[in-house]
């Protein structure tokens, strides 16, 4: 299994702190918010090689990074040729470049790098190896609807977990159960990646492409309960994660 996290954005919404600094990498709790995401995956020994995939701005970032970088993981570091927020190439592409220039074969893991959570990703993983063939997608219960409209992917699901409907961002959501960054995509579905894009749908936000697969396979959630979520987008998220971690850590 190989873990895909995206870390190719510009974060233009935390200026100045992202304007030299990629927002995965931003200090939380005295450590980059990527140490925190790739530490997560420790507790997964299925999981051998993890793939960051940034832009050409902040790609030496990275691999100074990847340096100083100490986990059981091997780490690859791909560049997505962007330079800017207005030739990015969107969440969607960025994981086909990540599948294509990793060579990946095998189940997928992808994480978004802005996503910080407490919660244990073995019980996820555990979950969505049962689903296979099936894709699987973290989610998590904000309970108040107005946290939610305008925000995020928003689901329903049926009685035994089933993704019925994904909803972009609604601005009326008809549910609190928000997708958290992480989908699980066995191999035998890497190839909807591809057919996603030949038909030119929309390759920035992942809850498109979740909407899209919907026609066409089956989609579970894997709904946390309990631990914290951050969904790092604006100063006041960054600074609420870095101030619970600084008080975990002291």
């Amino acid at each position: 299994m190989k873990a895909v996290i995206l870390c190719a954005g510009f974060a233009t919404r935390l200026y100045p702190l992202t304007l030299n600094t990629p927002k995965p990498l931003l200090p939380v709790g005295g450590r980059p918010l990527l140490d925190h995401i790739i530490g997560m995956l420790e507790d997964i020994p299925g999981i051998d090689d993890a793939v960051v995939i940034t832009n050409a701005k902040f790609k030496q970032n990275f691999l100074d990074w990847q340096k100083t970088a100490s986990f059981s993981k091997r780490i690859k570091v791909i560049n997505d040729i962007s330079m800017s927020n207005d030739d990015r190439l969107g969440a969607i592409r960025d994981l086909q470049l990540a599948v294509k220039e990793a060579k990946i074969e095998d189940d997928v893991l992808v994480m978004a790098g802005d996503n910080l959570y407490d919660f244990s990703l073995k019980a996820f993983v555990d979950s969505a190896l049962r689903h296979r063939p099936d894709i699987t997608v973290g989610a998590v219960n904000l309970e108040d609807k107005a946290l939610v409209a305008k925000k995020y992917g928003v689901l329903q699901t049926d009685a035994g977990g089933k993704v019925t409907l994904f909803l972009e961002k609604p601005e009326n959501p008809p549910s609190t159960l928000v997708s958290m960054g992480l989908y699980f995509f066995p191999k035998a579905r890497l190839g909807r990646i591809d057919e996603y894009l030949t038909n030119k749908e929309n390759s920035d936000a992942p809850g498109y492409f979740i909407k899209w697969l919907l026609a066409r396979d089956t989609v579970w959630a894997y709904p946390f309960k309990g631990g914290i979520w951050y969904d790092i987008g604006d100063l006041n998220s960054y600074e609420s994660a870095n101030n619970m971690f600084k008080s975990r850590r002291s």
